[in-house]
């Protein structure tokens, strides 16, 4: 691990750094599309990052979110953190609507179904996303009490 990448998960464990995480997501999703993945405000090459595209589910529109993500065998894991925040952030309530959604990896683009982990699967799933993101912990831990989702995609 680089030291830019393990400076990047340490700051990413601090309150300010989820805070302004939050405001850059709407710009890093923009970049990531404009260089065809190539380019993140972090760095793409630090964290691995995809686009989820959800459907909103009182809009009906597509809504894009840029995420880190771990594989399982063939499936991509996407955790709902919302950075640390009480409430659930909105693509994952909108994958509980409805589970099809796509996929921007680099510049592939694919359809996938989503399913959301419990027991002893969300379990195993959480401890390897948190190889990736330490930061995941401190978010549950500020997340007052409401369990994170991991969800798993699946190509169709």
């Amino acid at each position: 691990m680089s030291r830019y990448s393990a400076l990047v998960r340490r700051l990413g464990r601090q309150r300010w750094f989820a805070a302004l995480g939050r405001r850059l997501a709407p710009l890093d999703g923009r970049l990531y599309r404009l260089t065809g993945g190539r380019w993140s405000v972090i760095g793409r090459q630090v964290l691995p990052q995809l686009l989820l595209t959800t459907t909103g589910r009182k809009s009906g529109l597509p809504r894009t979110h840029p995420l880190l993500y771990a594989t399982d065998g063939d499936a991509y894991v996407v955790v709902g953190s919302n950075w640390g925040q009480a409430h659930h952030p909105a693509w994952s309530v909108n994958l509980l609507a409805d589970p099809q959604a796509r996929v921007t990896l680099g510049e592939r683009e694919f359809a996938v179904r989503a399913t959301l982990t419990m027991g002893a699967n969300r379990d195993r799933l959480w401890q390897m996303v948190q190889q990736i993101w330490p930061g995941y912990d401190d978010y549950a831990t500020r997340a007052d009490g409401r369990e994170i989702r991991i969800f798993r995609l699946t190509t169709d």
